[in-house]
């Protein structure tokens, strides 16, 4: 058995990189309107080029499928196209569906699909809440620090929940700074 070489797979690679590049400003302009993407459940949004590329991945082992960014980014950028209203959509399991449907009719676009997909969505505005809610969080301490990453990563368009303040209790400045950093990297949770 001949082993492929780093040839075949090398443009493929950078093919692929090149789409998740060209996805980034549109799951960030669609996440400033509360649209966010997931991929099988694996949320889109503040990812890097090969955090993207690792979620496909994921999800090539997991689900059993061969979705690639190839199938992920004419879905994505259909999206981009319509007029979504606050939602939560999981392109990468449109994009599987769309695969499963293109094989009964090859004339559908990814465009089409993804308008029939998510009809419900189109054009509906509403907002859960009339102005944005200011949240003022108390403590810092580990749960604190959770719920304000939660809080950040969570704010979209910024017209629904919105950390405002944290109140602390009076210590020196270096304990603030200290908890501003296990903000940024903690042990357990990683980076933020």
């Amino acid at each position: 058995v001949a082993l492929a070489s780093l040839d075949d797979y090398f443009p493929d690679w950078k093919e692929r990189e090149a789409l998740a590049e060209a996805m980034i400003p549109i799951i960030g302009k669609l996440y400033r309107r509360n649209v966010v993407a997931y991929c099988y459940g694996q949320p889109l949004h503040n990812q890097s080029v090969l955090e993207i590329m690792q979620t496909h991945r994921f999800v090539r082992q997991v689900a059993h499928n061969e979705l690639s960014e190839f199938e992920s980014f004419p879905i994505l950028k259909a999206m981009s196209e319509l007029d979504l209203g606050p939602s939560h959509i999981d392109v990468g399991k449109l994009a599987s569906d769309y695969m499963d449907r293109n094989g009964d009719d090859p004339n559908l676009s990814a465009f089409e699909f993804t308008q029939h997909a998510c009809e419900e969505v189109i054009g509906r505005h509403v907002k859960p809440l009339t102005t944005p809610q200011d949240i003022v969080l108390y403590g810092f301490g580990r749960i604190g620090r959770l719920l304000a990453r939660l809080l950040i990563e969570k704010t979209g368009g910024g017209d629904q929940l919105r950390l405002r303040a944290v109140v602390v209790r009076k210590s020196s400045e270096e304990d603030l700074e200290k908890r501003a950093e296990l903000l940024r990297r903690d042990s357990v949770h990683g980076p933020f």
